[in-house]
């Protein structure tokens, strides 16, 4: 039986040729490639020659992988010595194979390096984020009461009956608590239906005057739909002090509106009930969609406003005597006003946004349209 190997000689493993004979002339074979492939290895110029040169010696139809195959004609006394002569020839092969591999590596960084930069060529813009419209529209409002010395104030989204309720005079049976539908925990504790409480703790721990708005999150049992959502936004004002009236909840509104809307913006109050506030009114500003007309530039009704020229931001009025005295202030000796705006609210009508899931879903493509 013969192997034919790789320089295409041939050599009778049977017929009587001594074990060391037949080491040696592996040897010399196994030494011949590495003299074939260190010639080869300096022809290479790129990684994609190199590859084909540890294919073509060390693959599995590689040249030395011809030769381990022909351990098996091998006496068997003879095979562990053939066996660790080519697994030292490997070794070697597969050094120089690296060795050359990280020359040609250096050379092509090298070749990166030597590369010209134009320092001016114009860089790809940087992506950037930008403010939630949520978060401006906060921002924005409480920015307007702070230039005119009120407090940002902020408190737990957890809160007693007592602070939610009680304290803001809608007792157990009152027929306003049922319309607050709220998510409640044991020991009585619920999450806030309003940011309000902040209103009657800021009270309890300070003397008047006050100034304060309060923004934070809001819950209750509501469907989510285009115009609802179980959680929301709300920024709510404080003021009290002695002298104050109407007018000055008037006018601040008034110039609230114009500081997030634009300053054309007016404000109308319409008589409505709330058991904190006496009297209460409902806070409607005109519709910065079509100005106030109620109509767009081709005759169509506004979609902002559904053709009534004003939209509906909140609610608010002259803070009640019986909230004044739960909170230790004399009503005799002092009056305030409070109000509550819902952000979303803010937020669609300045992007003209007409469903709240839409700000809800954080969903890139939308919100890099209203960045």
């Amino acid at each position: 039986m013969t192997n034919a190997w790789p320089n295409g000689r041939a050599f009778d493993f049977i017929g009587g040729t001594p074990g060391s004979a037949l080491i040696s002339q592996l040897t010399d074979q196994l030494k011949a490639l590495g003299e074939q492939l260190e010639t080869a290895l300096a022809a290479a110029h790129d990684l994609a020659a190199l590859e084909e040169l540890r294919v073509r010696f060390l693959g599995r139809s590689g040249q030395v992988t011809a030769v381990r195959r022909g351990i098996g004609n091998l006496p068997a006394g003879e095979r562990p010595e053939a066996g660790k002569t080519i697994n030292e020839a490997v070794s070697a092969l597969e050094r120089s194979l690296a060795e050359r591999e990280a020359e040609l590596q250096g050379r092509a960084l090298a070749a990166q390096l030597d590369v010209a930069i134009d320092v001016t060529f114009p860089a790809p813009p940087a992506r950037s984020g930008s403010l939630h419209p949520l978060r401006r529209a906060t921002e924005d409002a409480c920015a307007y009461f702070e230039r005119r010395g009120f407090a940002v104030v902020l408190g737990d989204e957890i809160e007693t009956e007592y602070y939610n309720f009680d304290a803001l005079n809608i007792p157990p049976d009152h027929p306003a608590r049922e319309g607050l539908d709220s998510f409640y925990f044991p020991n009585g504790l619920l999450l806030r239906t309003h940011t309000s409480p902040m209103q009657i703790r800021t009270m309890q721990a300070h003397p008047p005057p006050i100034a304060i708005v309060v923004p934070g999150k809001s819950y209750r049992r509501d469907s989510m739909d285009a115009r609802h959502s179980p959680m929301f936004h709300q920024i709510e004002g404080l003021m009290v002090a002695a002298g104050i009236h109407m007018g000055h909840l008037k006018g601040m509104l008034t110039g609230m509106c114009r500081a997030v809307f634009g300053p054309a913006q007016a404000v109308r109050f319409r008589p409505s009930f709330f058991p904190f506030t006496e009297p209460s009114a409902e806070v409607d500003t005109t519709c910065p969609g079509c100005a106030g007309s109620g109509a767009l530039g081709d005759g169509a009704n506004c979609k902002t406003c559904s053709g009534a020229g004003w939209i509906e931001i909140g609610g608010a009025g002259m803070v009640h005597p019986d909230v004044l005295r739960e909170s230790g202030y004399d009503p005799d000796a002092v009056s305030g006003w409070a109000f509550g705006v819902g952000i979303e609210r803010i937020a669609m009508v300045r992007q003209e946004v007409d469903d709240i899931r839409v700000l809800f879903e954080n969903d890139p493509r939308v919100l890099e349209q209203l960045a």
